[in-house]
Parts: C-alpha cells; structure tokens; sequence
C-alpha cells in the first residue's frame, strides 16, 4: 500500500537557479542533483529538512512533456502565473517578514482567511508559493 507522497514537481526556468532560490531563500536542502545518460537529462530535487521524506523536483519544461505542454508552461512561468507549492507556517506574518528580508516578492501580504492566515508569494521562476497558517475551520460553514 501507499505509505505518504514522496515527491512533487515544479517546473523551472533554470534548475541551477532555482536549486539555489529554494534553499538560501526558503532553506530547503538539496536531495539530488545529477545529469542521466547522453540526453544531459538533469534531475535536480530539494527538500525542507524536517520533512526530507518529500523531495521537490525542479524540472525544466521538456520531455516527457509534449512540445505543446512544455511550450505552455514556459509561458505560464513567465507570466508568473504558474502554481508552485503550499507550504505550511506556525507564523505567517514572521515568515513573511524573514522571506522579504531575504529578497523574496510577494504578491499579497498575509491575510486573513476562513481556514487561518495565508500570503502568496513567487518564487525565481514565476510560479506561486501560497504560505498558510493553518486553524481550524468548518468548511461547511462556506456554503
């Protein structure tokens, strides 16, 4: 049986850059980094290192993606309007402070919602970082 999801993609524009954004920025560490075969197939991933049992790949747009598909999600990232990650905080407003300290653009500021406090941030590729600090809620109540 399935025991836990052990892995997520994000696509990138550079892998080498945004390798280094989500650990000087978010402080993630890095799992893998390694060129496959003749292809020159990169496989980059990182990690939060409390929770190393989830890796994050960071993919460049290209195969096993059609031309179509890659084209479009190089064109999302560069409107910055491609989804990243949640990524869960005991303190969203702290977190937003310390990743504005360290050069992160956020694209809304925390804010309350029914679920706890989230702020929206990108990261070095364009795609969206949703930061949420969780509380408890009825989502019965939003009907």
């Amino acid at each position: 049986m399935i025991s836990n999801v052990s892995l997520v993609t994000v696509y990138v524009q550079d892998q080498t850059a945004a390798k280094q954004w989500y650990i000087d920025k978010l402080g993630f560490v890095e799992t893998t980094d390694v060129t496959m075969g003749d292809s020159g197939f990169r496989w980059v991933t990182v990690a939060h290192p409390d929770h190393p049992e989830l890796e994050v790949t960071l993919m460049v747009p290209g195969p096993p993606l059609d031309e179509h598909m890659a084209e479009a999600i190089r064109r999302s990232l560069a409107n910055g309007t491609h989804g990243g990650l949640g990524l869960r905080t005991a303190d969203c407003q702290k977190a937003f402070e310390e990743l504005t300290a360290k050069g992160v653009e956020f694209v809304q500021p925390p804010s309350e919602r029914p679920y706890g406090v989230e702020a929206v941030c990108r990261d070095n590729s364009g795609n969206w970082l949703v930061l949420v600090e969780p509380r408890a809620f009825d989502p019965s109540s939003m009907q």
